[in-house]
């Protein structure tokens, strides 16, 4: 997939192009169809399939508040690329890219820069300056400027509709389950492995990998069973987030037990994908009764895990 960061880099209109346009955090499933049928329009028409996207997430520039990401940008346009698209546009979203008028953005940038013949959206899709560009009026210039508009319908999973906020709020409830039907994959934190406190093999016998984060979005306080994936390799394991009570700690850490594993990993990247939560975080009167409770995490975790 090719990743177009400003708008002039695009030198030639791309081939009957089928657009999408969104801000796409999390990919989850009623992204998936989007993008679906984006690919399904442009391999009918021998065209391009696009995604249009936004850097940073729009909210943090208009209303100025902190949107916790779900996927930070190299984690979506991973997400994006494993769908088939071929093109990834994700110019800087700044106070003046949001003064251009709907009609505008599709004339001037989707149509004459891009090259756009079928545009593919969202039921709620609202989009340019004052959310003035909704699919009437994309239909209405559709006609008069000569694109064909489809309509995608929401995604509903066990009588819940997909969407980034619902994303965000299982996530951050802890209900991993539930956060894997809504995006069709376990959710996944990216991390350095950094220098912790050295407790968790001297003291515990238990070693931690201590992760330096890229994510904004977080799993609720707790013990989870995960999956951790080093060098393309997979491996079960046991993550605390939170705060380690039993030692007084009040930054909040990720730490994850690696079963089975011996490496000196320091500096690496790894990625955790959270299973299920097995537990909240508490404080235990002396370290022999964490370091039995952690021995039955890595039991049951192994059970959940186990292929």
């Amino acid at each position: 997939m090719k990743i177009i960061r400003s708008l002039d880099e695009i030198t030639a209109p791309f081939p009957k192009a089928v657009v999408t346009v969104g801000n796409f955090d999390g990919v989850h499933l009623g992204h998936q169809a989007l993008m679906k049928k984006v690919i399904e329009r442009s391999q009918a028409t021998g065209g391009t399939a696009v995604v249009f996207t936004f850097e940073p997430h729009p909210v943090k520039v208009l209303k100025g508040k902190h949107l916790p990401l779900i996927t930070p940008f190299p984690r979506k346009m991973e997400l994006i690329a494993q769908q088939g698209i071929d093109v990834a546009i994700c110019p800087p979203f700044t106070k003046e890219f949001a003064q251009i008028e709907a009609e505008e953005f599709i004339s001037e940038i989707l149509l004459k820069k891009i090259g756009m013949k079928e545009m593919v959206v969202g039921y709620d899709f609202a989009f340019g300056k004052k959310r003035e560009g909704n699919i009437d009026s994309l239909k209405k210039w559709g006609k008069e400027l000569g694109y064909k508009v489809h309509v995608v319908g929401p995604v509903v999973i066990n009588g819940t509709i997909v969407s980034s906020t619902k994303v965000r709020e299982l996530i951050t409830d802890g209900e991993m389950e539930r956060v894997k039907e809504l995006l069709s994959r376990y959710y996944q934190v990216t991390g350095t492995v950094i220098k912790g406190k050295n407790r968790g093999g001297p003291l515990l016998g238990i070693p931690t990998a201590n992760l330096k984060l890229v994510n904004e979005v977080f799993p609720k306080n707790g013990v989870y069973a995960v999956e951790v994936i080093y060098q393309d390799k997979t491996y079960p394991g046991v993550a605390n987030i939170g705060f380690n009570p039993t030692f007084g700690n009040n930054a909040l850490s990720v730490e994850t037990h690696i079963i089975g594993f011996n490496q000196n990993i320091y500096g690496e990247t790894i990625r955790i994908n959270f299973v299920k939560r097995l537990r909240d975080e508490k404080r235990f009167n002396n370290i022999e009764g964490l370091k039995k409770q952690i021995q039955k995490d890595i039991e049951v975790a192994q059970i959940i895990l186990r292929p």
